[in-house]
């Protein structure tokens, strides 16, 4: 699947899901709705976009893919295959199963479930081509809904891409052979014009606009800027295109399926298994053969995961829009995403057991960060960096925190009389924040330490002066104004009632956390190329990453239990204006 995943969210494992992409199957769900509804009362419009056609091709179904399939395309940098040897086991366990193994499963399933087991609850008329549509979609390996997946599993970003791009070179000359090839095993007719023409259409053409557009964003503009503008702005396009061409789909199934219901639900049980299995035979034999987990998660969803808007558009191309194949594979998108997603957490839950696997190295390449994107010439959603002369580059997430954090209590009851600083002030060490009068009773005994309410890095006590009329507070050091809780001149507080936070300006710093096996990598003194934002790091023309150097002041003793990371803190100067929460990545460097 693939233009259905334009949009990637930005978590802490790297890309995640759209709002979209998470409720696909809702939409198409909508989507059968609306098509059937249409298709009912207005089923001469219909038929007359049914019949413009050249050549068996149906021109608004070629307008509608191109409006899906070239913004997908842009994303994909075909110079990455120079590093497709990389880890060439898990290259090589990609292959074999996207193109000896996967086509060739479907058929299979196709044929005992569709053509054997379901036969007698389908009719009988369309079996064939319910066969075809499963064939079609089974030959079309994801080439870009992989980036989500891989991100989400954590995969290695370089590896994604260049499989990502191989794969798409491969279907050019493959794709169309294979589908040939099944169909007539099956004894489905199949107009090889017709067929070499979709390729043609839907895989040549597009591959060829949109790495000559690719070129020409990332030409005017290196960093990537103008590539991710363009496809931020053909993001909604793209949508309206898939949900346009399954609102036509269904227009033309919806009598068949308002006759048959369950046709939907015979179908979708084959493609389900199909996807486990694929998934299994992928994950466990980049195990066998040794790869390292973050190869293995994309591994095993580049197979599983379909070219849902190609296997559509020749299906539509091959027999119609009426046909069985053409319902057969729009199944697959309907039942796509909730499969990849629970198949996403089989990959994390299983890290652990598969790392114990003899012989396999821990994930160690580049690791996804949240809120990545690409520079120079990655749109994949993943920075891609060189590795460091002297060691492997990781990205691991940061945040701005604040370690010294005071809030000040009112140490007797009284009246506020003057409040003297706003959120968001810096103040001075001794700067006066506010005046208290306090009550008849009051004693200023209660002025000493009381007035201040320690975190757990917060041990300054406060040194309150009793004016001659007024209970005075003052800030401990130098600080930010966090909160204000009672800025209302004139009202009566109440002891210990909280009044102002502090945050010291001299305790705010980037913290973060490394995998274990990277722990006894850093220590106190090393230093680490930090980016502030989400925008992720920016490229010099030279291919350096720019950015700002912090030194590692803190490192903790012993690793979370829950996430097994060591955490390492860098203070920040204040010079930086640092703004705690701020979400950084760090860039480390280990031997």
């Amino acid at each position: 699947m693939t233009s259905q995943c334009e949009v990637a969210g930005k978590q802490a494992a790297g890309a995640d899901i759209g709002l979209f992409e998470r409720y696909l199957s809702l939409w198409v769900a909508l989507c059968i709705l609306a098509g059937i509804g249409l298709g009912h009362f207005a089923s001469g419009a219909f038929q007359t976009i049914g019949e413009l056609e050249v050549a068996q091709i149906n021109l608004p179904v070629a307008v509608l893919i191109w409006l899906m399939i070239i913004p997908m395309l842009l994303k994909v940098d075909l110079t990455a295959l120079s590093g497709v040897t990389a880890h060439w086991r898990g290259s090589v366990v990609t292959l074999v199963v996207n193109w000896a193994i996967k086509p060739f499963s479907m058929a299979l399933l196709a044929w005992l479930f569709i053509g054997w087991w379901f036969a007698p609850y389908l009719p009988a008329e369309q079996i064939d081509s319910y066969i075809a549509g499963m064939i079609i979609l089974g030959a079309a390996p994801c080439t870009a809904m992989v980036f989500v997946w891989s991100n989400l599993s954590r995969g290695e970003p370089n590896f994604t891409l260049a499989q990502v791009a191989l794969n798409d070179l491969i279907m050019v000359v493959a794709f169309g052979p294979i589908v040939a090839l099944l169909l007539g095993l099956t004894a489905i007719f199949v107009p090889w014009e017709t067929l070499l023409l979709s390729v043609l259409l839907y895989i040549v053409v597009p591959l060829v606009i949109a790495t000559i557009w690719r070129r020409l964003l990332l030409r005017a503009d290196p960093r990537g800027g103008a590539l991710a503008r363009v496809l931020e702005r053909l993001h909604p396009v793209s949508l309206i295109a898939l949900l346009a061409t399954l609102v036509m789909l269904f227009g033309f199934q919806g009598e068949q399926i308002i006759r048959q219901p369950l046709i939907i639900g015979l179908l979708a049980v084959p493609l389900l298994i199909q996807s486990v299995l694929i998934f299994v035979i992928a994950y466990l034999a980049n195990r066998w053969v040794r790869s390292p987990h973050c190869i293995a998660g994309p591994s095993a969803m580049i197979g599983t995961s379909n070219f849902f808007e190609l296997a559509v558009a020749t299906a539509i191309a091959l027999f119609g829009f009426t046909s069985g194949a053409a319902l057969a594979t729009v199944v697959g998108v309907l039942i796509e995403v909730p499969v990849m997603l629970l198949l996403v957490r089989v990959v994390m839950r299983t890290r652990r057991w598969y790392e114990r696997g003899r012989g396999i190295p821990p994930s160690t390449d580049l690791v996804p960060f949240a809120g990545a994107q690409a520079p120079a010439e990655s749109a994949s959603g993943m920075v891609l960096l060189p590795r460091a002369s002297d060691g492997a580059v990781r990205w691991v997430h940061g945040q701005v925190v604040a370690n010294r954090i005071a809030e000040l209590t009112a140490p007797v009851g009284g009246r506020l009389l003057a409040c003297c600083v706003y959120e968001g002030d810096a103040v001075a060490a001794d700067q006066e924040l506010l005046r208290i009068a306090p009550t008849a009773g009051a004693t200023a005994a209660a002025s000493g330490d009381r007035g201040l309410k320690g975190r757990p890095e917060a041990i300054d006590t406060i040194d309150n002066t009793l004016a001659t009329d007024a209970l005075v507070l003052r800030a401990p050091w130098e600080a930010l104004v966090r909160r204000v809780h009672t800025p209302i001149e004139g009202r009566l507080v109440e002891p210990d009632e909280p009044l102002i936070e502090l945050i010291a300006t001299d305790g705010i710093a980037l913290r973060f956390a490394v995998e274990e096996g990277d722990a006894m990598a850093l220590r106190p003194g090393d230093r680490v190329q930090v980016h502030f934002g989400t925008g992720g790091a920016s490229v010099d023309a030279s291919g350096e990453t720019s950015g700002i150097e912090l030194q590692i002041e803190r490192a903790w003793p012993e690793l979370d239990p829950d996430t097994r990371t060591r955490r390492f803190e860098a203070r920040l100067p204040a010079d930086l204006n640092p703004v705690v929460g701020l979400s950084a990545q760090v860039r480390i460097v280990v031997a």
